[in-house]
């Protein structure tokens, strides 16, 4: 009814201006009906809402970065083909970013319009396993396969996203581990399942787990009737998801920012790329993006080097040629690695790493509007 009176509005005499008859309609409202002694509890819808929105949002990102890494690995391999006057060879169907979402509930359909409109993916490289793929028409409009069959998804992705409840992630699991190749990313937003515990399930090591810690006291800045693809082109709301932003009362452990370096680290060792090359696509992908003032004086930006990822033993006896180790990203999100330091004590790399992200997302910032850093980190 909504919609109907809203679109009415919009073609009726307005000139377009559209109005939202019901919105001072005390009796349509959520809050209506709730008793006194409960109002303590609506703050959680905010807070859900917040989640939902921050959860899409870093997703998102870790996507995009995904893509950018494909794509100048793509065009670097060409120029040296160009240089040494090889053919390039045809673009490998697996040099492509296949997206998975296992459900298709609120969040599993969040994510997908947030992956198709931000990221861009395209229709034909993302899938989604839910069992009422019926209720996803407007996906399936868009040219998105939609079906019921787990493993088969898993065989064509490499990056699949877990959307399900945890009461049903133990079937989901058991179904799909022998069907996981060992590159493929497993990105799990069920809250109540451990990452050690995802380690079991699956038999797998290259899994991703954002873990949010909410703060009793905090101002709700996460609306309530926009998209979440909306939100996040909104400036304010989109630096609140920035990964050192404690602002709406929700702070993502920063170890999962750690787990996506060294997931970009095992895409290049799964190429075979040796580590210099590496660090030069990190220092590109990650560094790219800079201040005024670090652009006039390029010595003070942050650059990644050997140590920052591997012990001194494992740099001595690295050879230029070799790759990165292989690692296990469920390590990465429990241990302290060479790089945890490095990512939660240098303030240049928390700069630039705010500024790429909010750039990725075609919002600019300046020093004076860095987000809040909090030093918080909740235990997993």
């Amino acid at each position: 009814m909504r919609k109907i009176l809203s679109t009415w509005c919009s073609s009726e005499g307005d000139g377009g201006l559209e109005m939202d008859l019901l919105e001072d309609l005390e009796s349509l409202q959520f809050e209506y009906g709730i008793q006194e002694e409960d109002c303590s509890w609506l703050y959680l819808q905010g807070r859900s809402r917040g989640l939902v929105i921050k959860a899409c949002a870093h997703a998102t990102f870790f996507c995009k970065l995904l893509c950018n890494l494909r794509e100048s690995l793509r065009e670097k391999h060409t120029s040296r083909c160009l240089l040494t006057g090889l053919l390039a060879d045809t673009p490998d169907d697996d040099d492509e970013l296949k997206v998975g979402i296992i459900g298709g509930g609120h969040l599993g359909k969040q994510l997908a319009r947030a992956l198709l409109q931000l990221v861009p993916i395209p229709a034909e490289n993302l899938r989604i396993s839910t069992r009422r793929p019926e209720a996803l028409d407007e996906f399936q409009k868009l040219g998105i396969q939609c079906f019921y069959h787990n493993p088969y998804l898993v065989n064509w992705a490499n990056l699949i996203f877990l959307c399900c409840l945890p009461s049903q992630l133990p079937t989901i699991c058991l179904e799909i581990q022998a069907h996981l190749e060992k590159g493929c990313i497993v990105y799990s937003f069920a809250a109540a399942i451990p990452i050690a515990r995802l380690k079991l399930l699956l038999n797998h090591t290259n899994i991703l787990r954002p873990q949010y810690q909410c703060v009793e006291d905090f101002v709700n800045i996460w609306g309530a009737n926009k998209e979440i693809t909306a939100a996040l082109q909104d400036p304010a709301t989109l630096q609140a998801t920035c990964p050192y932003s404690s602002a709406g009362g929700i702070i993502l452990n920063i170890k999962w920012l750690e787990g996506v370096f060294y997931a970009i680290l095992n895409i290049c060792t799964a190429k075979d790329m040796p580590h210099l090359q590496v660090l030069q696509h990190l220092n590109e992908l990650f560094l790219s993006v800079h201040f005024e003032d670090c652009e006039k004086d390029g010595a003070s930006c942050p650059k990644f080097q050997l140590g920052d990822f591997v012990n001194q033993v494992y740099t001595k006896n690295l050879s230029q040629k070799r790759p990165f180790p292989w690692f296990d990203l469920t390590a990465v999100q429990l241990k302290e690695t060479p790089f945890s330091q490095q990512l939660s004590t240098s303030t240049a790399l928390q700069d630039h790493l705010t500024l790429l992200y909010c750039d990725s997302f075609g919002i600019s910032v300046t020093k004076k509007q860095q987000p809040v850093v909090s030093r918080g980190s909740p235990s997993q």
